[in-house]
């Protein structure tokens, strides 16, 4: 029998208003996310990928039960977060915690690290009494490579790395199982990622942690992730194992990210990489009608200006959202 997910959701979708375009006109609705679907097992990490504004934040957000969707369904633990009462979702919010991008700007300058640490732990339903937690905060500044001593001092003392490990400790804290790490190393110096991703590896490694991790540098997500979920404009268009989806993408977009990556040029000793097409510019219509990649596609066909393309089956793992990719491996089963 299958173990049942860590995390579910399903059908999401996020909705915000724009501002009006008349007094009397009803408020457009910007769609962020648009009936997204996908599972992470327990020990598994999770990638998602894509362009800055294609809704990866705005999940972590929904994920985290930190916005509410419009429609759709996230259960953790099979526990559907936004039917729980704020008591009970305390209950479920230690089991899920989050590390954010910006490792200067989401530690508090005013508070000692231990305190910034411990933080989560006042948060709970049951509070540890403080030699309890002062044991923990000790224990978890130690797994994320800090000296315990590092408890006293403030986070203007540290390096970019070191603050993102402090983060990390403050996630970790409560021992979770699933960490929601939105872009955790982008804002590091490439020296300093390998270093800090390494860290996490060592952590699933040692508390069986599941990441749900985002970001948009593809050697990034594919050095951690064991699959990997592309997003185009609040829609997942392929999802697979990262090795398969890495070296054989099928979606016309997944190949466009990945043919943009920079690399080495021996001539030259410039990294060389090929542009997104140029059509990225000329957005398509925000009703969703067709393929909401058709103006940038350079294989659309007429059926994509009309129907939107499901996320399929393509294999025993490979999900892909394409009219014309698909449609080899549908008649192959037919």
């Amino acid at each position: 029998m299958n173990e049942a997910p860590l995390l579910e959701v399903l059908n999401l979708v996020k909705d915000y208003p724009l501002p009006k375009q008349s007094l009397f006109a009803p408020a457009p609705q910007l769609r962020a996310v648009n009936d997204v679907s996908f599972q992470i097992a327990a020990g598994e990490s999770f990638g998602l990928v894509g362009e800055s504004g294609c809704g990866k934040s705005t999940l972590a957000r929904s994920v985290m039960a930190l916005e509410k969707p419009t429609s759709g369904r996230i259960a953790f633990q099979g526990e559907e977060l936004f039917s729980r009462t704020a008591d009970e979702l305390r209950h479920l919010r230690r089991n899920f915690q989050m590390v954010f991008q910006d490792p200067y700007g989401s530690l508090d300058p005013r508070q000692p690290v231990g305190r910034i640490v411990s933080e989560p732990l006042h948060a709970l339903a049951e509070r540890p009494a403080r030699p309890e937690a002062r044991r923990l905060v000790d224990e978890t500044l130690e797994a994320v490579g800090l000296r315990p001593a590092d408890a006293h001092k403030y986070p203007h003392e540290f390096s970019g790395g070191q603050r993102q490990r402090i983060a990390i400790a403050r996630a970790l804290i409560t021992r979770p199982a699933l960490i929601v790490a939105d872009e955790p190393v982008s804002a590091l110096d490439v020296s300093v990622q390998a270093q800090v991703l390494n860290l996490l590896l060592d952590l699933q490694g040692a508390y069986r942690l599941s990441y749900l991790f985002i970001g948009h540098d593809l050697a990034v997500v594919s050095h951690i992730a064991d699959r990997v979920a592309v997003m185009y404009r609040g829609e997942i268009v392929e999802q697979g194992p990262t090795a398969d989806l890495f070296t054989n993408p099928q979606h016309p977009y997944t190949q466009a990210l990945l043919e943009a990556v920079p690399r080495p040029d021996p001539v030259t000793r410039r990294a060389r990489r090929a542009p997104l097409a140029a059509a990225a510019l000329q957005p398509d219509s925000m009703d969703h009608r067709g393929c909401i990649y058709r103006s940038r596609c350079p294989i659309a066909e007429a059926v994509c200006e009309k129907v939107s393309p499901e996320l399929r089956h393509m294999g025993d793992a490979r999900l892909l959202a394409c009219h014309v990719r698909g449609r080899g491996d549908a008649d192959r089963r037919d």
